[in-house]
């Protein structure tokens, strides 16, 4: 059993397990936003907050440390680590922020550069955050299992942009791509191929982001917040889905589904074991290469695991401190053991 970081407003919470559970709770008021893992150096985890900028803990997050000179906006939205050439090495740190911008940091968090030909790119102009026009940020990072340097950065609203190079150069959103990805992915068992879960549906690409596609038949919901594909089999693919924002996120107001689909067959529930979909907010899901068909899946009902790749779902009996999962899960991520 891997041990789980849990995103909220209120903390970040990590479970950990030897013969029972116990949970720390650490950045509190500072309202966490995201989080990412070196697994080259899997006690570098990384913390981004929505007021108070970028924490850094090298002991697998029992302790944090604000790191982050050079990076120029408090508000950091989405992190990513990407690996290396050397195995051994440290891997290669993205930081996405509001107002959008991505700084980079080969070594550890210690420094930063701003990679800022993204801000360079044509369609720019038309980024903007519905709910905050004035502004928009790095929705998430993803950067590639498979090719060293190649990572994919989604603007909330307007892009699906891409790096090549470790961000020293850019390639602009194609035609017929996601303009609101909320969540990606990609499979070291699929070089290439892109899962985008976003606010205008599910897209794939097979060729680095080159051309896409929306393969949607039997999603009912079109919205959706969250994707994991089985860390096992590129073709098993789950995500969370709702009608629209006002369903994904607030408790009061939330519907929230899970769908799965396998290769060449439609979607369908993947809700077998998980709470009813009316007042629960929309999942968010981690997988560990080392955990065949195991995902994870937290949302203001709890946290949930599935060892048959998402075809049935068994909540954890964990006891989280107040306020918990009350206002939904911003993210989740596994540790190693």
């Amino acid at each position: 059993m891997v041990g789980i970081v849990v995103v909220t407003r209120a903390a970040l919470l990590i479970a950990r397990r030897a013969a029972n559970w116990t949970v720390e709770e650490h950045l509190g008021g500072r309202s966490p936003a995201c989080v990412a893992l070196d697994l080259q150096r899997p006690d570098n985890v990384y913390c981004g907050t929505a007021r108070a900028g970028l924490f850094r803990s090298r002991d697998g997050g029992r302790t944090w440390d604000s790191v982050g000179p050079g990076i120029h906006h408090p508000m950091v939205t989405a992190l990513a680590v990407g690996q290396t050439e050397h195995a051994d090495s440290l891997g290669t740190v993205y930081a996405g922020t509001e107002p959008s911008a991505v700084f980079r940091s080969d070594t550890g968090g210690d420094s930063w550069a701003d990679l800022a030909s993204l801000r360079a790119l044509p369609s720019t102009h038309t980024w903007s955050f519905p709910p905050r026009p004035h502004t928009h940020h790095v929705r998430w990072i993803e950067t590639d299992v498979s090719v060293a340097g190649r990572a994919f950065v989604a603007i909330e609203a307007g892009a699906l942009v891409r790096t090549f190079d470790g961000g020293q150069t850019w390639r602009d959103r194609v035609r017929g791509g996601p303009y609101d990805t909320h969540t990606a992915a990609t499979h070291a068992h699929a070089p290439g191929r892109i899962y985008s879960a976003a606010g205008d549906g599910y897209f794939e690409s097979t060729d680095a982001g080159d051309s896409w596609r929306p393969p949607d038949d039997g999603l009912r919901h079109r919205y959706l917040i969250g994707v994991a594909v089985d860390p096992e089999d590129p073709d098993v693919v789950i995500v969370s889905a709702t009608d629209g924002p006002g369903s994904a996120y607030s408790p009061r107001s939330a519907e929230a589904y899970v769908y799965r689909k396998t290769s060449g067959k439609p979607w369908g529930p993947a809700m077998t074991g998980l709470p009813e979909a009316r007042g629960t907010t929309a999942s968010r899901f981690a997988t560990q290469v080392s955990e065949p068909g195991v995902i994870y899946a937290g949302n203001n009902r709890g946290l949930f695991r599935s060892d048959d790749a998402a075809q049935s779902w068994k909540a954890l009996d964990i006891t989280w401190p107040a306020p918990g999962f009350a206002d939904g899960v911003a993210a989740l991520a596994c540790l190693p053991e």
